[in-house]
């Protein structure tokens, strides 16, 4: 398993005791995740972010990777030409994975650093100063203050300067139903157990179903999984299941929210009203 020394990690905040002891350990499941990493999947991540902020916006770039988990995003920023990549993350598995990649693929690069950090930590932060790209997708509603993270990660966006973001959708009673499900995933051996012998099955009887009846092959929702931003259905499925804590929000409150402390929003890609991710991205204008 990828390791990382004591010397290397940043100050953490403190964080309340329940909240510890149910949080899901993602580095885990992102270290496990380098093991199926493809040139495929890479060159997806690079897609996705060509897509959403323009190639010629990361290139020349100073990009921060504010919750790096893999680092798979970084490495996209870096491949894409980016002047300068911060990689951080709360997790110290995730922070390994990060350094992992860079040692595969960029190991004598000097603009490309790796840190253990976290958005709630005003010391570390402080320290950052401002990027061109803030990137944070999918990370922010996991680290039990959300609007809180919001708040810091939009502090560090330069004039004029974008912010990527994603946010859980707020589905009401189903998602109070998901938190349920999450916790319970956390809770220790028999949980997640549970969770994953009830669950797994569902997604994938499911999935089956849905490609039977529209006449697809079922393999196909696995192969091209990837096409989703060069990440793996699998380990998805694991996140989404034990991803706690667990906050959620609707368009209109994040796009509030930001627009109050000067973004304007330049894209917005929604899941729909379903389960999932809301992808903003938001401009500090000069």
């Amino acid at each position: 398993m990828l390791t990382q020394s004591a010397n290397e990690r940043g100050r953490e905040p403190a964080r309340s005791p329940s909240v510890e002891k149910s949080r899901f350990p993602f580095g885990r499941n992102w270290a496990s995740f380098l093991g199926v990493l493809s040139e495929a999947r890479i060159q997806e991540a690079e897609r996705s972010l060509r897509e959403m902020l323009g190639a010629e916006r990361v290139a020349g770039a100073a990009f921060l990777d504010a919750g790096s988990g893999s680092g798979l995003f970084s490495l996209a920023a870096m491949r894409l030409g980016a002047r300068t990549v911060h990689s951080f993350d709360f997790d110290p598995e995730s922070v390994a994975c990060a350094r992992e990649l860079r040692r595969r693929y960029f190991p004598d690069a000097q603009n490309w650093t790796v840190e253990q950090g976290s958005v709630l930590d005003p010391d570390y932060m402080n320290r950052l100063g401002e990027w061109d790209i803030v990137y944070s997708w999918g990370v922010l509603h996991h680290t039990g203050r959300m609007w809180e993270g919001l708040a810091s990660v939009i502090s560090h966006v330069k004039r004029p300067g974008l912010l990527f973001v994603s946010i859980y959708n707020d589905q009401g009673r189903m998602s109070a139903a998901w938190r349920f499900v999450k916790r319970l995933y956390n809770a220790g051996a028999l949980g997640r157990i549970g969770v994953l012998s009830v669950f797994v099955p569902y997604f994938a009887i499911r999935g089956l179903t849905i490609d039977l009846l529209r006449a697809r092959s079922p393999a196909a929702r696995y192969t091209e999984y990837r096409k989703s931003r060069g990440m793996s259905l699998i380990h998805d499925w694991k996140d989404w299941l034990g991803g706690y804590p667990f906050e959620v929000a609707r368009p209109e409150e994040v796009f509030e929210f930001c627009r109050s402390r000067g973004l304007s929003l330049e894209r917005l890609t929604t899941c729909g009203g379903g389960v999932g991710c809301n992808e903003f991205v938001l401009k500090r204008p000069a």
